[in-house]
């Protein structure tokens, strides 16, 4: 599992293997009022909207497994976020950044490159790392 650096604005560095308190609570906080509609409070695609929908959401539980075994967390951040590296953003999920504006953290997904991103998106993502099937 790769680690996720969180850089406060204030320079106070915390190491973070997984989920850390805060990030989970308002991960599924933010989860359950953004995503569970579609995705379903267990995230695995079964949400009240999922059946209105022209393709199915995404059992998200399996995101691990269907990369390997290490949770993708630069992937999820980007489909979150509006944007997919390589590919045109998706009509049928939703654009949250703008919900998502808040305070930025410095995060290495695993390239060894800290980029500045909102709290809020990095929590999410911590929030999914943490319902991975095994």
């Amino acid at each position: 599992m790769r680690k996720v650096i969180f850089v406060s604005v204030l320079g106070l560095a915390a190491c973070m293997p997984g989920l850390g308190p805060v990030a989970h609570m308002q991960g599924a906080a933010d989860f359950n009022e953004l995503c569970a509609p579609c995705h379903g409070r267990d995230a695995k695609g079964d949400g009240p909207l999922a059946d209105g929908l022209a393709h199915r959401p995404a059992d998200l539980t399996g995101l691990a497994a269907r990369h390997g075994g290490t949770f993708p967390t630069a992937y999820v951040m980007s489909k979150i976020w509006g944007y997919e590296k390589g590919a045109a953003p998706s009509d049928i999920m939703p654009k949250f950044a703008p919900l998502m504006e808040s305070k930025t953290v410095l995060v290495d997904t695993g390239d060894g490159v800290e980029t500045p991103t909102p709290e809020r998106l990095v929590e999410i993502a911590n929030y999914l790392a943490g319902v991975q099937t095994k």
